[in-house]
């Protein structure tokens, strides 16, 4: 016998693994239909009833889908007990259970027989049938979990086997029907095995008579609320604003900034409004400051989640994390303070994917000063009345009341949903009946209700979906809001919607006037620093600290240190930042003591003579007229940022130092939003509204690549984009949501340096969230507003170039045995100025991109103050006074002063004001301006301030004239300021920076290999930067060799011959234990000696086979010259490798010294156990030995494969491949070039058409080739790793997509055959002194060896003729070989088939070597090249 049974039930379990007989989880029943059917299907018995509720209500929700309201089961339903009776009757009769999602209704009934106390056994024990999971393969319905097949509904089931639908799905009746129906309809299909014993001729199903469904019987629902209701009587003069209002804050959920929020609540007249986004505070600094500038009361508000268990984190699809939002205003600084209290546990102890979480634990602990509501349907009282009950709904609504009092509101929102209705009738009936006051609200994402449709497209971008996709609950549905009015309404509408209860208006001015109005804003706190006991204040240790610092740096305290000293020192106290510059000093000095390099400074702190002094910075802003007050003046509100660059290995120590210091919560990074900038929008809304990519890129195209450009600017200077907007199609659609939404916070970052710390628990002062990837706190205030939240900040910059520099000193301390002290190196050395002159600063900093190359070249600097200014100078807008600037230093152009006064301060610079100081001193001196005046005129001048600037000049020309200058030359010098002083860089910065790069240029220039095996060190993840400096080593000719067990340690180090060696860390797959390992032994017991003694030594726990194979085939074990590296990996037949003969014999070695260990006696056997026999085999050919160089490794180091074709690569090709990609100002241009293939990849498109990719590398990088439709058919056969290619094509753009530059093949050619096909003869130039008989005779044997169909043109150069003459007896076939032995000789050209020769140069073949420079050029040492004529 089948039992096929069905339930409707109040709702789902929150747990749907949960035991049944957790009875709080388990809904109820409302519902029980079943049918019970012979194994052929006749009808044996039909049951259906509704269920009287003892003890509960029918949520509204359940009610929605199944029809049966709490009213029509308790007029119609039948008490559980009986009904229960009658089923056990038909159980007993039951071999066979079958239901669809058959254990939701097993859970169910079963939880409804212990609350009855029957007995489960017979029922649980049965067999079970589910029409569901039997089905899957059947139905054949993609989408489920994993990519696998998903169980199909019922619905899904019965249209694929009778091809319609049933009546009434979710009336249990008609359900169990269907079920019966589907049931023996699988079976008939074989999917489902009949009974034992019956054919599938016997099995029909016999219908059931069924009575009307529920979908019949439901109750007609009053009419909603009409949310256009027009007004009709009197509307209360009480005034209205909004408490329920998300901003673009609650990020990918709402779509309002604070400035538009602001400004639309005080066009509306409303003297407050709050700002209630989910879970975070980030915009409540922004909302209050905005809100106080237009006279509104700011109310400042957070939609909290809260959870059962805020600290549980691991949850299941089954059982999912239960959480509801709650709505919290803060009444005064107190509530605020707690608000930020509860965000940040929030994101501190109960962050779950994107929800920070609280508990109501945590609620009653941090309640003070706040004020709660009932919320939205989110929240926990309208969630219980319309998926729980009423019962439940009001034992929340009771705690709240007690936890909250009179600060306790019901919020009624009148959006036109009905669940809003009977969350409305219901919250009523509980404020009457406990005396709760109630309020009108309505929930607000976007501003305008014509914004409705972006909002729509932000929400399907957070979820990932389209819009297309309908908004609803279950499969197939999205997320979204249900109609267009959760919009900022107006006073007028609002009473309007409210005009049947006033008092849901006049409540809100209660609500109002309790909130305190309240800034954020504050003066920064600083941390408070332990001084020591004999000294007062920070004033007197600050003092103390820099003078005896002072007395380190300078020789002699001059007068004038003195008074710089004492005017910081007296500025630092006005301004109440001693204890600032305590802080820095304290965690430089830590740094250092740390041993992590602390750059010499950055930005306008190395103006600061007491910050030289105390060792927070290490450049001498005396020596280099650095003003202080650039940094600090009385006149400076705001706190002067200290920004320091630590090496970035050593930054982490320093900030672990701060948070053991002042503690884990009163340290924090900086939190970034990001954005939606105009392209990004365009895309994003283009993604969710189904434009294809290909439109959606060629609109993004349209926006111009500037930085901050928005869609307003991009519509005024690109009518095409503008015409598009004017459209109705899909993509005028797209760009004006995007116009709403750009700008939208679409996710949160944290800052790459910025640190705050505080003087006590951070979160009693600001919100603080967490980063993914760190595990200190993040504010949730950005950077724009931290100090004004009163929150100290400060920089702590990780610096590669210091690591850099460290690394070389102990390379070069290791090798050479000097310890240099970076700080102390001259400033005047002779080879470092010789280095900048040749250019040759590729490897160091700031000054190695070509451009600045060349400029040095040209500048020839002979003093630091001329690195100085080329750093300021290389930058957009200044740079076109670079050649002035050289021309003048070279006294190419004379140097004019408008006025002789100002050469004391435009001397260095030759004339040329280069810096914001410039400007700041010589304002003081011609015009008497103050150091508070000088620095707000840099101000003005870099920000185009032209109201202070106005302001300004006459100030400036009044003191000119009082000087005695004249009015016409101080309007000229005032005109060339404003002109050139936006573009004036900042000297202190320019001034630390410079010196840093001259460190790592005396290294390169005096220490050439230790310096660039740091520079290699410290580029080892990045494998082209490795290869680029490789090459750039050797030009400098250093050899750079591979890995090598005797020699290498980790990193990249130099060997005793000065030759830098391959670290063995760079080796994949060797493991750091096994390198550490190595390197260990190696140095406790000196060099290894053989493979097999190395295998003796080394431990096998460490060193396994796959470490050895990796070590040999980098060439690490080729100092062993027994074995080359195809031993390690190959074999003759019957034989094993190397490596694992190795293996055994270690093993054997280190088993038998356990064994002499372990003996009674001590004694070894006395027989040394022998190495084992290795046969030879065929060595790698050089090209397999260079792949698995570069498999291993990552570069080739032994040589490379194009080694080979340098004579074809040097003839024929016209560019590097790394030039192809950078081809944005090639557009026409025609390329050729050669490499070879080292991936490819055969792929088809979505309609099915073939195309492949292939990566192409040579000496300078890789490209990718991407070959399309016929290009990919014509070249498929040279898609093949290791083929070696000339490929020929030139730049055009794209027909299609974003229509970019590519570069388009025309023609491709095996490297090996290109000679032949090329190359009609060789040309052979002599010199006549030269050709002796010795050389004729070596020459024709060449010649005979490399014999072909190339003919061979010789021409002899004497003094003042050459004469040509054709060998024509002699043919030759060009290759690399034959072009290479004939360049002993002679100089070498080609023939080709215009008979033109043109001559081979040694460009690419040879690394430059820098001509010897001879000659000099200034007074000092600097030397000038002079032209050699050859």
């Amino acid at each position: 016998m089948y039992l096929i049974f069905d339930t409707e039930t109040t709702g789902v379990p929150h747990n749907k693994t949960a035991p049944i007989t957790d009875l709080d989880n388990w809904p109820r029943v409302v519902q029980l239909a079943w049918q019970l059917h012979t194994a052929t299907g006749k009808l044996l018995s039909q049951q259906n009833f509704l269920i009287k509720p003892e003890g509960f209500d029918i949520p509204f929700k359940a009610e929605q889908i199944h029809g049966i309201s709490t009213k029509r089961a308790q007029e119609e339903g039948v008490p559980l007990t009986d009904v229960l009776s009658l089923f056990e009757k038909d159980l007993a009769q039951t071999k066979i259970l079958v239901g669809h999602n058959i254990e939701f209704d097993i859970n169910i009934l079963g939880a409804e027989l212990i609350r009855q106390e029957r007995s489960t056994e017979v029922f649980l024990s049965l067999e079970k049938i589910d029409t569901g999971l039997s089905s899957v393969e059947f139905c054949q319905l993609p989408g489920g979990m994993g990519g696998k097949l998903k169980m199909p509904r019922l619905s899904e089931l019965h249209q694929k086997l009778f091809g319609k639908n049933f009546d009434d799905a979710h009336d249990a009746s008609y359900d169990v029907a269907a079920t019966a129906r589907s049931f023996f309809g699988l079976v008939k299909e074989k999917v489902i095995p009949a009974a034992s014993g019956v054919s599938l001729d016997q099995v029909t199903y016999e219908e059931p008579n069924l009575e009307a469904g529920n979908s019949t019987k439901k109750e007609k629902r009053k009419k909603g609320i009409d949310t256009g209701a027009q007004e009709n009587g009197q509307l209360t003069d009480a005034p209205f604003v909004h408490l329920h209002v998300h901003s673009q804050y609650s990020v990918l959920q709402a779509t309002p900034d604070v400035q538009e929020l602001i400004a639309k609540a005080k066009a509306e007249n409303m003297s407050a409004v709050a700002m209630t986004d989910f879970g975070n505070l980030y915009g409540a600094f922004k909302f209050v400051s905005e809100a106080f500038k237009h006279q509104i009361k700011p109310i400042v508000g957070c939609e909290f989640f809260i959870a059962e268990e805020r600290k549980k984190l691991k949850f299941t699809k089954d059982n999912p994390d239960k959480r509801f939002t709650q709505v919290l205003l803060a009444r005064n600084k107190a509530g605020y303070q707690n608000l930020a209290k509860l965000s940040s546990l929030g994101f501190m102890e109960g962050l779950y994917g994107i929800y920070p979480r609280i508990d109501k634990e945590l609620v009653k602990q941090y309640r003070e000063g706040l004020i709660a509501t009932t919320g939205g349907l989110g929240s926990e009282v309208p969630y219980l009345i319309l998926h729980v009950g009423e019962r439940q709904a009001e034992e929340a609504f009771v705690w709240w009341l007690r936890l909250f009092g009179e600060d306790f509101y019901a919020e009624l929102n009148r959006h036109g949903i009905a669940e809003e209705d009977r969350v409305n009738d219901t919250l009523l009936k509980f404020c009457e009946k406990h005396g709760v006051k109630y309020f009108a609200a309505n929930e607000t994402y976007y501003v305008e209700k014509e914004e409705a449709n972006a909002h729509d497209v932000l929400l399907c971008i957070k979820e990932g979906e389209f819009k297309s996709t309908p908004i609803g609950e279950g499969r197939g549905t999205r997320y979204g809001l249900s109609n267009t009015n959760y919009y900022f309404r107006s006073q007028q509408e609002m009473k309007v919607l409210f005009q049947d209860m006033p008092e849901a208006i006049e409540t809100i001015s209660e609500i109002v006037n309790k909130v305190e109005a309240y800034e954020l804003k504050r003066n920064v706190l600083l941390p408070k620093f332990e001084i020591p006991k004999e000294f007062k204040t920070e004033d007197d240790y600050l003092r103390h600290l820099t003078y005896e610092g002072a007395k380190r740096k300078y020789p002699k305290l001059t007068e004038e240190i003195k008074d710089r000293i004492d005017f910081e020192l007296e500025t630092i106290k006005k301004t109440g930042y001693p204890g600032y510059f305590l802080i820095v000093q304290d965690f430089t000095s830590k740094a250092r003591e740390m041993g992590v390099s602390v750059g010499p400074g950055r930005g306008s702190a190395a103006g600061s003579a007491v910050a030289f002094c105390i060792g927070i910075t290490n450049v001498d802003p005396i020596a280099y007229d650095l003003l202080f007050e650039r940094f600090l003046n009385p006149d400076r509100v705001s706190l002067p940022d200290i920004d320091i660059d630590f090496d970035d290995e050593g930054r982490d120590k320093v900030l672990s130092y701060v948070i053991e210091k002042y503690g884990q919560s009163q340290v924090a990074q900086i939190i970034t939003y990001g954005t939606m900038a105009a392209k990004s929008s365009i895309r994003d809304c283009a993604r969710v509204m189904e434009l294809p990519l290909a439109e959606a890129n060629n609109l993004a195209k349209l926006v111009p690549e500037r930085p901050g450009t928005s869609l307003a600017k991009a519509f005024e200077e690109v009518k095409e984009l503008a015409d598009i907007k004017k459209g109705t199609d899909l993509k005028a659609q797209v760009l004006n949501q995007a116009v709403i939404l750009e700008g939208s916070l679409r996710n949160t970052g944290t800052h790459a340096c910025g640190v705050i710390i505080t003087p006590e628990d951070m979160t009693r002062l600001i919100p603080v969230a967490t980063a993914k990837d760190s595990n200190m706190l993040v504010t949730q205030f950005d950077n724009s507003v931290v100090e004004s939240a009163g929150m100290l900040k400060m920089d702590f910059l990780g610096l590669t170039t210091l690591t850099i520099l460290k690394t070389a000193v102990r390379n070069i301390k290791r090798r050479h045995g000097i310890e240099i002290d970076i700080d102390q190196i001259p400033l005047n050395d002779l080879k470092t100025y010789q280095l900048y002159q040749r250019g040759e600063t590729t490897g160091t900093f700031q000054f190695e991109s070509e451009g600045m190359q060349n400029y040095l070249r040209q500048l020839k600097p002979d003093k630091f103050e001329d690195l100085i200014a080329m750093n300021a100078l290389y930058r957009p807008g200044p740079m076109e006074y670079i050649p002035n600037f050289i021309s003048r230093k070279h006294g190419r152009e004379q140097i004019r002063y408008d006025l002789p006064e100002m050469e004391e301060f435009l001397k260095d610079t030759y004339g040329i004001t280069v810096y914001q100081e410039q400007v700041m001193l010589l304002s003081q001196k011609l015009a008497n301006f103050s150091k508070g005046d000088a620095d707000v005129l840099r101000k003005a001048m870099g920000k185009k301030q032209k109201d202070v600037l106005d302001k300004m000049k006459s100030k400036f020309i009044e003191g000119c004239q009082k000087n005695g200058h004249d009015e016409r030359i101080a309007e000229k010098i005032w005109k060339d300021w404003e002109a050139f002083a936006q573009y004036a860089f900042n000297k202190s910065h320019s001034t630390c920076y410079s010196l840093v790069a001259y460190h790592t240029a005396y290294l390169k220039a005096n220490y050439p290999a230790e310096y660039m095996a740091a520079v290699l060190t410290h580029s080892q993840n990045h494998l082209d930067n490795v290869t680029f400096f490789i090459d750039e080593s050797r030009k400098m000719g250093i050899e750079v060799l591979g890995p090598h067990v005797n020699e290498s340690g980790v990193f990249f180090e130099v060997n005793k011959e000065g030759k830098i060696r391959f670290g063995l860390g760079a080796i994949k797959g060797a493991g750091e234990a096994a390198v550490e390992s190595i390197i260990q032994e190696r140095e406790s017991h000196g060099p290894f000696k053989t493979i097999f003694e190395f295998a003796k030594r080394v431990s096998n726990r460490s060193v396994n086979k796959k470490t050895l194979e990796c070590l040999a085939l980098s060439g690490a074990f080729d100092c062993f010259t027994d074995f080359h590296r195809r031993q390690f990996v190959a074999a003759k037949d019957g034989d094993i490798t190397l490596t694992e003969k190795i293996t055994r014999y270690a093993a054997k070695i280190q088993q038998e010294s356990l064994s002499t260990q372990a003996s009674l006696f001590g004694g070894s056997t006395g027989t040394e156990i022998p190495p084992p026999k290795v046969d030879p085999i065929e060595p790698f050919s050089e090209i397999e030995k260079l792949h698995f160089e570069k498999e291993v490794v990552g570069v080739y180091i032994s040589g490379h494969p194009l080694d080979n074709f340098k004579f074809e690569i040097t003839a024929f090709c016209t560019a590097p491949i790394a030039v192809l990609n950078n081809i944005e100002n090639s557009e026409g241009k025609e390329y050729k070039v050669g490499g070879i293939v080292s991936s490819v990849e055969h792929r088809m498109t979505k309609t099915g058409r073939p195309f492949g990719k292939m990566v192409v590398e040579d000496y300078s990088g890789k490209t990718e080739f991407t070959l399309w439709s016929d290009d990919y058919l014509k070249y498929k056969s040279f898609l093949m790793p290791g083929l070696f290619l000339f490929i020929e094509g030139h730049v055009i753009r794209k027909s299609w997509g974003e229509m970019n530059l590519e570069f388009k093949i025309r023609n491709m050619d095996l490297l090996n055959e290109l000679g032949a096909k090329k190359v009609q003869g060789l040309a052979l130039r002599f010199s006549i002194p030269t050709l002796t008989t010795e050389v004729i005779e070596q020459l024709d044997k060449l010649v005979k060896k490399n014999s072909g169909k190339a003919g061979l043109r010789v021409y002899l150069k004497g003094e003042t003729m050459q004469s040509e003459a054709l060998a024509r007896t002699a043919t030759v076939k060009p290759s690399n070989e034959l072009i290479t032995g004939l360049k002993r000789w002679a100089e070498v050209g080609i023939i080709t088939d215009r008979s033109e020769v043109r001559w081979l140069t040694d460009q690419v073949l040879k690394p430059e070597v820098p001509k010897e420079e001879i000659g000099t050029f200034s007074p000092t040492f600097v030397l000038e090249p002079v032209e050699i004529d050859n």
